[in-house]
């Protein structure tokens, strides 16, 4: 009789403790898709970029909001990633034709700095690149897939996101001269 009786306990016990875990479970997995949904918003055309600070390759800290009153082009990139390479040339025209105006930020996703430094100098381009080893910069951003630009107007909004590569330098001034107008 004892033995029924602790079966008994033993086995609601279980089964509050399930349902307890349940519950915790939907709470915990419903606030997390409001806070993923919240990011999402946050990169529409017109919302303000998510501000980052980080360490270019010449060792200098970048701070986005810092950049405010230019316009920003920050591209994400890797050098395993081909459509990547094939735009680097085209962006890197433009950061060296833009005026002061215009400041071009270069995020490689996922690399160490000995890699990306090898790229740029194999390449030879002199631009300094922000390395987002850990994801941070690129995550703020909701990049799943690269090359990924995005073109900020001079209060820090959004003002175009091209996903994929690049195709030429026109539909980027185009994309700068439209956030200019705006």
């Amino acid at each position: 009789m004892k033995m029924k009786i602790n079966f008994r306990f033993g086995l609601t016990f279980f089964i509050g403790l399930f349902a307890l875990l349940a519950v915790i479970w939907v709470v915990v997995s419903t606030s997390q898709k409001n806070e993923d949904k919240a990011s999402t918003e946050r990169l529409s055309i017109g919302a303000t970029a998510p501000d980052f600070q980080a360490t270019n390759t010449l060792g200098e800290k970048v701070t986005l909001s810092d950049f405010r009153g230019k316009f920003v082009v920050i591209n994400f990139w890797a050098s395993w990633c081909g459509p990547c390479v094939n735009e680097m040339p085209l962006i890197n025209r433009v950061f060296q034709d833009s005026d002061s105006d215009v400041v071009t930020l270069f995020v490689n996703v996922g690399e160490s700095k000995g890699t990306v430094n090898e790229f740029l100098t194999q390449h030879q381009f002199d631009f300094p690149v922000i390395i987002d080893v850990t994801g941070k910069i690129s995550g703020m951003y909701a990049v799943t897939g690269l090359p990924v630009t995005y073109i900020l107007e001079k209060e820090g909004n959004i003002a175009h996101s091209i996903i994929g590569e690049i195709s030429s330098e026109n539909q980027l001034y185009n994309y700068l001269e439209t956030a200019k107008e705006d």
